[in-house]
């Protein structure tokens, strides 16, 4: 047998498996580095009874961080507080503390601001995860449908109170989960996109202002997180053309994947990450160069489904 061809037989397991163990390696110290970097530190999560909510908490829970869990039901708070602390940790663990928080309630937001911020007297990680969205016409949509998706999507976030906390401190991490629609609009989204544009808008410029306080600010926008086997079927029977903007997979985003994306950011301090396959990235890049083709792609889109219909379609995640 030629020396050549039996050196390189030999020489494929050897690089396979270097491979392999390198990616080992480096996903051992990735998962090690999502432990440390939250322990003993204050987490809020603003919707910690959503997909993505839950899997966040047990991901941050398990690594030692102290946690402020909000949602809207107090029951169902307890359950997952229940659920959290008798899942037996590798690490110690404190209990998680709850707040009801609504959005859509901003008259009682002072109030929650206060009962969070006395829960440890301070805090180092901030996440907006909650959102509301709406899918319909924009002559269907009534002026209070439209301040109560502003207050959930904009008002609520950008009044979460903290940072006069973090500024004192002189340290924490604000991190916006967000749509990618707060960069690329579709149609029959009109006042979501415009919510989630203002959102990203706000955070895009305070990263510059706290910067010199040791803030760091960061945006995830991601084309949606899957929830349910029915919002998994809706999306694969979708056959519009502009679907496929927002439609990372029929089964969009998963919650660990979420979830595993906010870890690596609240690691590296990444300033703004989008989670989405390459077709919503070039859109985004097509809208700024190339608009007029941008929007004749969204008008066909339109032209060639059937969404244009009067039914109002809201979804809290």
């Amino acid at each position: 047998m030629d020396p050549t061809w039996t050196t390189t037989v030999l020489l494929v397991p050897f690089v396979v498996v270097l491979t392999a163990g390198f990616f080992y390696l480096y996903g051992f110290i990735v998962g090690l580095l999502s432990k440390t970097s939250v322990r003993n530190k204050v987490v809020i999560l603003t919707d910690a009874l959503s997909g993505l909510g839950k899997e966040c908490a047990g991901v941050f829970h398990k690594g030692g961080a102290r946690l402020i869990l909000c949602g809207k039901s107090w029951e169902k708070l307890e359950e997952l507080k229940l659920l959290s602390i008798t899942v037996p940790p590798p690490l110690q663990t404190f209990p998680p503390k709850l707040v009801l928080l609504d959005f859509g309630d901003m008259d009682s937001l002072p109030e929650a601001i206060a009962e969070i911020l006395d829960c440890y007297g301070c805090l180092d990680v901030l996440i907006l995860n909650s959102s509301m969205k709406v899918k319909a016409p924009a002559q269907n949509l009534s002026l209070e449908m439209d301040k109560l998706l502003m207050d959930n999507n904009y008002f609520g976030p950008v009044n979460a109170g903290v940072l006069p906390s973090m500024i004192s401190r002189r340290t924490g991490h604000l991190l916006l989960v967000n749509s990618i629609q707060g960069k690329l609009a579709v149609p029959f989204r009109t006042t979501y996109a415009a919510s989630k544009h203002a959102v990203q808008a706000f955070f895009d410029c305070l990263r510059a202002e706290v910067e010199e306080y040791g803030i760091s600010v960061s945006t995830i926008n991601h084309t949606f997180i899957s929830s349910s086997a029915s919002e998994n079927t809706q999306a694969a029977s979708s056959k519009s053309i502009w679907s496929l903007l927002y439609t990372k997979k029929p089964s969009g985003v998963s919650p660990d994947e979420a979830a595993a994306e906010i870890v690596k950011t609240l690691n590296n301090k990444r300033k703004e990450v989008v989670i989405a396959p390459s077709l919503p990235k070039v859109a985004i890049y097509a809208r700024s160069f190339f608009p007029n083709v941008f929007f004749a792609v969204m008008a066909a889109g339109v032209k060639n489904t059937a969404a244009a219909s009067e039914k109002i379609n809201t979804v809290f995640n």
